[in-house]
């Protein structure tokens, strides 16, 4: 099957065991079949399991990371944004025709990571007597893919460098938390969040190559449309702490960087 048809049924498909192991299966560096210009009838929504059930942010309860009950609220919000940029990814794919060959397969190697991602997080659910979908989740990082479903320019400013970026800030701080906690399962769970943190400098990376990559085609200042678009989309406002060292290696330009809100100091 060709690639970008092949992404969008795996997009379809609700199980997420079953979408992780159509991923697996795939092989990023094969000689995939790709056209570039197809254009794809598509469902509004990815296919996603029924729960968990997805509420207001506000609605979400917040728990303490000490108990084990908390331990396991906080994996399974992680674990539902890794599930998200699973469809976030491959939506990447099959979505936005005229990209180059290599915009696929690096999205489609950001989908097989993100997939990789939450199936650690599950398994370590798991080990704890809990599953994906036992807590309620919001769908704030599907909200801007929506928002953002017509510009692929405006996609990668507004998710990689935006939404999953906040993720390089946020992940530091979570791991401090844990090593607080300093249980064997809350240092199991840093271990994992080492693994995802290193990757997704990558994938934020992927995101500032190609939104630099269009803003260079379309002639636009990268910086001035960051901002147009984040007004319009409603992006979330960013707030300091910033991971610096991670922003850096993932591309931010030293004008990026000058122009967040506080420069914190790591």
């Amino acid at each position: 099957m060709e690639l970008r048809q092949h992404c969008l049924t795996v997009f379809c498909q609700s199980d997420p065991a079953l979408k992780v192991a159509a991923l697996r299966a795939l092989d990023r560096h094969g000689d995939h079949s790709i056209d570039c210009q197809a254009r794809f009838a598509h469902p509004d929504q990815p296919g996603r399991p029924a729960r968990p059930e997805l509420v207001h942010p506000q609605q979400v309860p917040r728990r303490s990371p000490f108990t084990a009950e908390g331990h396991c609220a906080l994996m399974h919000s992680i674990a539902h944004i890794e599930f998200n940029a699973i469809n976030l990814a491959l939506d990447a794919v099959w979505r936005f025709a005229d990209m180059p060959r290599a915009y696929y397969l690096d999205w489609l190697g950001v989908a097989q990571e993100e997939a990789k991602h939450f199936d650690l997080l599950r398994a370590h659910l798991r080990t704890e007597g809990h599953d994906y979908g036992d807590f309620v989740a919001h769908d704030g990082l599907w909200t801007m893919c929506e928002a953002t479903r017509l510009d692929v320019v405006a996609r990668m400013a507004l998710v990689p460098r935006t939404l999953e970026a906040r993720g390089l800030d946020a992940t530091p701080i979570i791991q401090a938390k844990l090593r607080k906690v300093g249980t064997p399962r809350a240092l199991a769970a840093v271990g994992i969040l080492d693994i995802i943190l290193a990757e997704e400098v990558g994938h934020v990376a992927i995101g500032n190559h190609w939104y630099h990559w269009l803003c260079q085609r379309d002639g636009l200042d990268p910086i001035t449309f960051y901002a147009q678009v984040a007004q319009q989309h409603g992006a979330p406002r960013l707030k300091p702490p910033f991971n610096l060292t991670a922003r850096k290696l993932a591309g931010f330009s030293d004008a990026e960087i000058e122009a967040l809100p506080v420069v914190s100091t790591n």
